[in-house]
């Protein structure tokens, strides 16, 4: 009997609303997929919306009933995302599934519109943001989850409140400043779980990560000449978009998740394979550093959360 998880162990979702952050490629594109291919009714919130309807038509060649809608979101943009959350509200009534997926990884130092190092602005605040300006149709529907995707980088993270944003490039290295936004993600899943309990919400936040996966996230870093010289052993190592794809599906729609778990590819180092609970490092469970972080990112983001 195989016990692996797949795809097809994703329940029927008709009725579901359900949004995935950067929807129109990689892992995103293929999460889009297999939950417009269950039912759900899919926002797939993109910053190129025409990029996000080349998916979208792609989706449909293969499943005309699927169920997309294509949204603009830059993440980058705290205007943008309150434009993208106020659409959402005056559409729908309900958000059955918020999975925050998009990201850079390893980019050059730069900054988001609002004044943020570009990673940290993006993977973590632009998702908070966007979290807590959804929240109340997420507290609203009932069995709701917020799913953050991580990454195995989290355990190079190191959180830093002297120095968080790497302001005037001070200490910054794309490897830095990545694991920082991943450890992030999952101080925040922690964080947001845990005032769920405090309110006794039937919601959940839970997190997941796609181990090695094809997609062109480091593209920013894959002319470096030692990433050259890697590439072909790396290329060995990698697992499929749809693959990576799977931990996210899973964290967010399989009954019997819990709120607070950690799912990432079963196989050797985490790196590929089907997707199973998986554990975070001690230092992402830092209850101090995750209630800071929360203040700090209310702050920075101006979003404050009703919970």
């Amino acid at each position: 009997m195989n016990t692996n998880w797949t795809s097809q162990n994703i329940p029927d979702l008709n009725g579901k609303v359900i949004i995935v952050t950067g929807g129109n490629s990689g892992i995103g594109f293929e999460t889009v997929k297999e939950l417009a291919t269950k039912g759900a009714k899919v926002i797939s919130a993109c910053r190129d919306t025409e990029k996000g309807k080349k998916a979208k038509a792609e989706i449909l060649a293969d499943n005309p009933e699927a169920k997309i809608e294509v949204i603009a979101l830059d993440l980058m943009d705290l205007n943008s995302i309150r434009n993208f959350a106020e659409t959402i509200k005056s559409k729908y009534k309900k958000i059955d599934v918020l999975l925050n997926n998009a990201g850079i990884m390893m980019t050059p130092y730069g900054l988001t519109k609002d004044g943020f190092e570009s990673q940290m602005g993006t993977n973590h605040l632009g998702h908070f943001a966007l979290t807590g300006l959804l929240l109340d149709l997420i507290k609203n529907t009932p069995n709701s989850r917020v799913v953050n995707i991580s990454s195995s980088a989290h355990k190079m993270g190191k959180m830093n409140f002297s120095n968080l944003l790497f302001e005037n490039r001070k200490g910054y290295s794309r490897i830095k400043a990545y694991a920082r936004s991943k450890i992030a993600n999952l101080l925040f899943t922690y964080e947001l779980q845990k005032r769920f309990e405090s309110i006794n919400s039937s919601s959940i936040a839970v997190a997941a990560h796609p181990g090695i996966s094809d997609t062109n996230l480091g593209r920013h870093f894959e002319n470096i000449w030692f990433v050259k010289l890697m590439m072909p052993m790396h290329r060995r190592m990698v697992q499929s978009a749809a693959m990576g794809a799977l931990p996210g599906l899973r964290a967010s729609t399989d009954p019997n998740v819990i709120g607070g778990e950690y799912y990432g590819p079963g196989g050797k180092g985490e790196r590929t394979g089907f997707p199973v609970l998986v554990e975070s490092n001690p230092e992402s469970h830092n209850m101090e550093n995750a209630r800071k972080l929360w203040e700090v990112s209310e702050d920075l983001t101006g979003v404050k959360f009703d919970i």
